[in-house]
C-alpha cells in the first residue's frame, strides 16, 4: 500500500474515534501499531473462525473485485470481515461472532506490520468499501459446503 493509500485508510478508520486527531497521534506512536476503535458507526465486523474465514475469503474474492477490509489475528484463529453498520444486530448465523454498536475492536495501523495481535488480511482502501453481508453469507455457505464435501471423502 502506498503512503497516500495508507493515509486515506487511516483517516477513514480514525474518523469513528471519539477524538480522531488523538487517535491518529496515538496510533502512529504506539509501538504495537494498534488502536481501539468503536464498531457500529461506519462499519460492523463479523468474526468467523479461521478454518471457515479463509475459504470464505477465497470464494468472496471470486465474487467481487475487492472485498471490504478483513482482519486476522496472528494465530489465524479468527478473521473479521468489515460489513455495513447494523449488520451485527441482524446477523443470525451460528458460529459467527459480531462487533456492532457499543463494541470496540483492536485495529492495526494500515500498511504497517504491528505487534498487537491482529493484522490486515485485506487493508481498507480508504473509500469506505465494505463487504456486502448477503455476498458474505453466500460465500460462507459455499465454503462450508466445500469443507463438508472434503471431510466426507
Amino acid at each position: 500500500m502506498n503512503d497516500s493509500g495508507a493515509r486515506t485508510a487511516v483517516e477513514w478508520l480514525a474518523s469513528v474515534a471519539p477524538d480522531p486527531e488523538a487517535c491518529r497521534w496515538e496510533w502512529e506512536r504506539n509501538p504495537l501499531g494498534v488502536a481501539l476503535l468503536p464498531a457500529g458507526r461506519r462499519w460492523d465486523v463479523l468474526i468467523l473462525p479461521g478454518e471457515l474465514g479463509y475459504p470464505t475469503l477465497d470464494v468472496l474474492s471470486r465474487l467481487v473485485d475487492r472485498p471490504g477490509p478483513v482482519l486476522a489475528d496472528f494465530g489465524d484463529f479468527r478473521m473479521g470481515f468489515f460489513v455495513p453498520p447494523g449488520t451485527a444486530a441482524r446477523w443470525l448465523g451460528t458460529g459467527v461472532r459480531s462487533a456492532g454498536a457499543g463494541t470496540w475492536i483492536v485495529v492495526p495501523y494500515p500498511g504497517r506490520a504491528g505487534g498487537g495481535g491482529v493484522r490486515w488480511f485485506v487493508v481498507p482502501d480508504g473509500s469506505g468499501t465494505l463487504t456486502d453481508p448477503t455476498l458474505l453469507e453466500l460465500a460462507m455457505h459455499e465454503a462450508a459446503g466445500a469443507m463438508a464435501r472434503r471431510e466426507g471423502e
